[in-house]
């Protein structure tokens, strides 16, 4: 009974973590298979903070996809870079409201090994650009409302399920941590990806 209790808790718990942020269905069966992903084997941290030591991180995440801007991002260029991966939609509240807070750690980390890439999971280009001037966003987006290509790399190690997220990966390109909601200020996220820089 006690270690069924313990399982229905867990359940509750993911359920409840899958939930907060903006939810986005708009893809229908990518979204399903993206948010099939699993957080086993990582360990949580404060709130909607997901972090993983370093002894239980897999693989790392392959991909290689071209910002709106022109920018390539592949992953085996970007080995000993920490890289922060940031999902949002222009219409999305709490996406708009960490903004800034994003842009804040992307300079902090300017002339680092540090590489930011926002990844825009519902509109087209037009949407997303306007987005970007507006807030002054100051790193590149991939477009992926339509092909889902780093929604995909993603899936089968730690799934978002909600916009916005943010994922941070080590300097070998493996997931290192999770931030499920908005960021509510740049000190977590900064802490985060010092962590890394300093491994």
């Amino acid at each position: 009974m006690w270690r069924r209790g313990m399982l229905i808790s867990a359940a509750a718990l993911l359920t409840a973590l899958a939930v907060a942020g903006c939810s986005d269905s708009s893809n229908g069966d990518l979204a399903g298979q993206y948010k099939s992903g699993t957080t086993q084997n990582y360990v949580s941290g404060d709130g909607a903070i997901t972090q993983v030591p370093p002894g239980g991180r897999t693989d790392p995440i392959s991909f290689d996809v071209t910002a709106s801007d022109g920018t390539r991002f592949n992953s085996d260029a970007l080995a000993g870079t920490v890289v922060v991966i940031n999902f949002w939609y222009a219409s999305c509240p709490p996406c708009r409201a960490e903004a800034k807070h994003l842009n804040t750690v992307n300079e902090r980390f300017q002339g680092q090994d540090v590489q930011f890439i926002g990844v825009n999971v519902r509109d087209q280009r037009s949407t997303a650009e306007a987005f970007e001037r507006r807030f002054n966003v100051s790193y590149p987006s991939v477009i992926d409302a339509n092909e889902g290509r780093m929604q995909l790399a993603l899936s089968g190690e730690v799934a978002p399920n909600a916009v916005p997220t943010t994922i941070v990966l080590d300097t070998k390109g493996r997931v290192a941590a999770r931030v499920l909601g908005a960021i509510e200020g740049p000190g977590t996220l900064s802490a985060l990806v010092s962590d890394e820089l300093g491994r």
